[in-house]
């Protein structure tokens, strides 16, 4: 069994590879992450970042969950927003583009 490494984000080595400013990175690969799901989970959940390859090659990343946008509230721009009465009339196509009918 490998271990998982743990990558400091200080630069990157090939193309293929991202990394983020904020911590450290930890690498696994397919079957690891399989087996460590509920470990790697909270690590992500402490804040770390987990990057899961297959061949060697990044395929996924696993981030804490930051929580859903705020609930939309209908109106909530009512009155700030003002439709032209000319907004459904569709203008000449052919001026527009400056070609006679």
């Amino acid at each position: 069994m490998t271990r998982s490494r743990r990558v400091a984000p200080t630069g990157i080595d090939r193309p293929d590879q991202i990394w983020s400013a904020s911590s450290a990175v930890i690498l696994k690969n397919i079957s690891e992450a399989k087996a460590e799901l509920s470990a790697l989970i909270d690590a992500v959940s402490k804040g770390e970042e987990v990057v899961i390859g297959k061949a060697g090659v990044p395929v996924a990343k696993l981030v804490r969950y930051t929580g859903a946008a705020a609930r939309r509230t209908p109106g909530a721009l009512k009155g700030r927003i003002k439709i032209h009465e000319d907004f459904d009339e569709l203008p000449d196509i052919a001026a527009a583009f400056g070609m006679e009918p």
